[in-house]
């Protein structure tokens, strides 16, 4: 599931970068509860601009984000 694949990229990112979510977020310019909701199973389906700003608070681009085969490997 595209879900499952995302929060597991969100978590990998955050060891990485050594940061936690609620910074990411914040530096990313959106509330942290976005991605909590995601994570706590609230929202179904995550939107783009959602994993972008993450993405900008992290310090990555969308495409190093999704650069992981398990985002190929989802089916439906």
């Amino acid at each position: 599931m595209l879900n499952k694949a995302i929060i597991r990229r969100i978590n990998e990112v955050c060891k990485e970068k050594g940061i936690n979510i609620c910074d990411a977020c914040l530096k990313g310019g959106m509330s942290p509860s976005a991605i909590y909701d995601l994570i706590k199973g609230r929202t179904k389906c995550s939107k783009v601009i959602t994993v972008k700003r993450f993405c900008e608070g992290a310090g990555i681009t969308l495409s190093e984000f999704f650069d992981r085969d398990y985002f190929n490997e989802i089916e439906d």
